[in-house]
């Protein structure tokens, strides 16, 4: 490959997800050389984390690594660092590492983390689903709590460990709690001698009046239902109000569960604050229509980390389109701003909203098309499997919820790593 000029114009790029890469593919005959700075080495295509999380799918068949992705481009450099501080005016990043990178233009793009709500103690009995780690970690833990039942001779706490909570009803929330329902029911049935896996307590927890409170009323009623046929208790307008190791408080009442997992709300990644600007309430960075920085125009904040307002006042979701949307307008604007012309206003076509409840259960809402059932939940497979990156990727997955279609098995059902609470213990 032949190296890059270092004569022009150097970008970072902080962050290879959805806004990050699609910035970074859409300057690819620009005059610019990008360095492209990340965590991790791969790309992850978050929507169907949760599958890694419940062992249908395994890690590769949702990322694919960053060098592998921009291989054929020859003005970018990928580099494995985490930024720690940002200096705009000095137009420096400063990296874990002790060493800095320089840059002539910035795009901010690290996403979101877990928000407990001031409640930031919560985070060790009640694990959130962000990143690859995350999602290996709450597999191994929703596999070993039936582990540990089946060699439990105590009652009450072998209905503890098959007890679980998944608290917040948005579409990561819902996704889980029907997976997990489907997991007790069917693809563990027959499988322990002690227990039985369809005894499972499966509870989905919403503090607001409803679950899928983005959809309409009436796709929104539909997905209760299809929880419940599924076996899931759906608590709505009850808040969780303690978290600990032995279960969780919701209002007055005290329920035994040695699984909680955390899917109430994000939080905008920490870097916002380096840039010493003004930040919205949930620490997102107020943009310009253009998603610079205000008095910073060389750098831009796109995807989760971009507060931006639609037409009508509405915030611009957290959601993977409209990081795409924002990494492709970012790079429209730096290609303008090359040319010497003035880059036009960010606008967010919202497509619809799609969530998946369990195996022919979803709802799709397409702008007043609405879909449930059978109809929306192949719709909602289609078009995930249709934006992963990689045709072995889209293979992989089709093959893999075939598969599990029509045998109700989950092929990543595999605990690996070491068990935080000590080994199983004996029968």
């Amino acid at each position: 490959m032949d190296a890059i000029d270092t004569r022009l114009p150097h970008l970072v790029v902080i962050g290879g997800g959805f806004a990050g890469l699609w910035a970074t593919r859409a300057l690819a005959k620009a005059p610019l050389r990008i360095t492209l700075l990340d965590r991790s080495n791969h790309h992850l295509f978050q929507p169907l984390l949760y599958q890694v999380a419940t062992a249908g799918l395994s890690a590769p068949d949702i990322a694919a690594p960053l060098r592998h992705i921009l291989r054929r481009q020859c003005n970018v450099q990928v580099r494995l660092g985490e930024a720690t501080g940002i200096d705009p005016a000095a137009r420096r990043v400063a990296l874990a590492d002790g060493g800095a990178l320089g840059f002539d233009y910035l795009l901010l793009a690290s996403g979101a983390t877990h928000a407990y709500f001031g409640n930031d103690q919560w985070a060790a009995h009640a694990p959130g689903l962000k990143s690859l780690d995350d999602a290996l970690h709450l597999r191994r833990q929703l596999l070993l709590a039936f582990e540990r039942a089946e060699a439990c001779d105590d009652p009450a706490e072998r209905a503890a460990w098959l007890s679980f909570a998944v608290v917040g009803g948005g579409p990561t929330g819902v996704e889980l709690a029907g997976t997990l329902a489907e997991i007790a029911r069917h693809t563990l049935k027959d499988e322990f001698r002690r227990i039985d896996p369809a005894s499972a307590r499966v509870r989905l927890v919403e503090a607001g009046p409803r679950v899928l409170a983005s959809f309409p009323e009436e796709l929104s009623r539909k997905a209760r239902r299809q929880l419940e046929r599924l076996g899931v208790e759906v608590s709505t307008g009850v808040p969780v109000t303690a978290i600990d190791g032995g279960g969780y408080r919701l209002g007055e009442d005290y329920v035994h569960a040695r699984t909680v997992v955390w899917a109430a709300g994000v939080a905008a990644s920490p870097l916002a604050r380096a840039l010493g600007v003004p930040l919205d309430r949930a620490g997102r960075v107020i943009v310009e229509p253009d998603l610079s920085v205000p008095g910073h125009p060389h750098v831009f904040v796109a995807g989760d980390l971009a507060a931006v307002q639609r037409a009508d006042g509405r915030p611009v979701p957290g959601v993977a389109p409209a990081a795409k949307q924002m990494g492709r307008h970012v790079a429209a604007s730096l290609r303008a701003r090359l040319r010497g012309v003035q880059a036009g206003a960010f606008g967010y076509r919202d497509f619809g909203n799609l969530a998946t409840i369990g195996r022919m259960a979803a709802v799709v809402d397409l702008h007043g098309f609405k879909l449930s059932g059978l109809l929306a939940w192949w719709f909602w497979l289609a078009a995930h499997v249709f934006f992963l990156i990689g045709f072995r990727n889209r293979l992989v997955v089709l093959l893999n919820w075939a598969w599990a279609y029509w045998s109700y098995q989950r092929a990543a059902r595999i605990i690996l790593g070491r068990d935080r609470e000590g080994p199983v213990p004996p029968a």
